[in-house]
């Protein structure tokens, strides 16, 4: 598998592993073990579209380039 792929795989995983972490734990919680996870799954999730957005271009810029043609002279 190419390394663009693979990073836009892993970029996924990292955005969802971040919106469960985000989403799961309510706002109003006053616990620094829960406000921990929760601004973690923030940090993850942003971090994760950035990996993506990598993987992205990674696999734009390594894709293969069509031959270019060399010769203009016409036939006759």
């Amino acid at each position: 598998m190419q390394a663009g792929k693979s990073m836009f795989i892993v970029g996924s995983l990292m955005f969802l592993a971040g919106l469960v972490m985000f989403y799961s734990i309510e706002t109003g919680q006053i616990e620094p073990e829960l406000r921990l996870i929760k601004n973690s799954g923030t940090f993850i999730g942003l971090s994760g579209i950035g990996v993506g957005v990598a993987g992205i271009l990674l696999y734009l810029i390594n894709r293969n380039q069509p031959q270019m043609q060399e010769n203009f002279e016409t036939r006759e």
